[in-house]
């Protein structure tokens, strides 16, 4: 995979994995084969498509600095909503369709790593509904490789315990109809827990509507929590890649 580095809009790329060919839309930076680029994986939910996730959540506009990946799902069976799998997604959970989500992250990571200087400090992942599902399980089965994560009307269930301390933004619609926000809110306390954080928050982002609670460390060295609750359903909100990418430039690997 190599895709010519400019800071147009996002370009198709493809790559083998197993017996697939899987694509995604990527976004180099003009010196990513110079200097060192963070690197944001953004994952559609399901039935979406790579083009959907490069605009409902855009994060190259916002940092066009980055190495921005928008990859294509294939169809999956849904957990909520489609049980035939006559749409595209993400597997939920390790060893589901033979992991074939995780070892096509794997092969664009590394292919990433080889055609372009990729800041190993500052990776990245987000995504929404079984997008933000993805995201978490990449949390549970290759957190190492991240240095933040930011899921988005998804929740983890038991991926938690397989999670190690690590800086997150949770997005949730306080009408969800899909992942009710009850559900998330589990999630979420148990991500605040893992992260050791103090059980009072403060306002982040707050010149902002809806201004987000952040959770501080009790530990100076410990991984901060953000819940961002808008006021909306399972949609994106239209400021969140904006407000993703601020969180993801405020943390990096130490």
């Amino acid at each position: 995979m190599s895709v010519a580095a400019s800071a147009a809009e996002p370009k198709r790329a493809e790559w083998k994995v197993g017996n697939a060919t899987r694509e995604a839309l990527v976004h180099v930076p003009a010196n990513a084969d110079k200097e060192a680029c963070p690197l944001v994986f953004v994952f559609h939910g399901h039935g979406g498509t790579m083009k959907h996730g490069s605009t409902a959540i855009a994060i190259h506009p916002h940092w066009p600095e980055a190495i921005c990946v928008y990859p294509q799902g294939l169809n999956t069976p849904g957990k909520l909503t489609d049980p035939d799998g006559k749409k595209t997604g993400w597997q939920s959970n390790a060893k589901e369709q033979d992991d074939r989500d995780l070892q096509f992250f794997d092969e664009v990571l590394k292919s990433l790593r080889k055609d372009y200087k990729v800041d190993d400090k500052r990776v990245y992942v987000t995504g929404h509904s079984n997008g933000g599902r993805f995201t978490h399980l990449l949390w549970a089965e290759r957190g190492d490789v991240f240095a933040a994560v930011a899921p988005s009307g998804s929740t983890a269930g038991t991926l938690t315990k397989a999670f190690k301390p690590k800086p997150c933004l949770h997005i949730a619609g306080e009408t969800d109809p899909l992942v009710k926000l009850e559900w998330q809110k589990q999630t979420m306390d148990a991500v605040r827990k893992l992260n050791g954080c103090e059980a009072e928050g403060k306002p982040w982002d707050k010149e902002k509507e809806p201004a987000g609670t952040l959770y501080p460390p009790k530990e100076k060295d410990g991984s901060p929590f953000v819940a961002l609750t808008h006021p909306g359903g399972h949609a994106v909100p239209a400021d969140a890649p904006k407000r993703i990418t601020a969180f993801f430039k405020d943390h990096a690997k130490k």
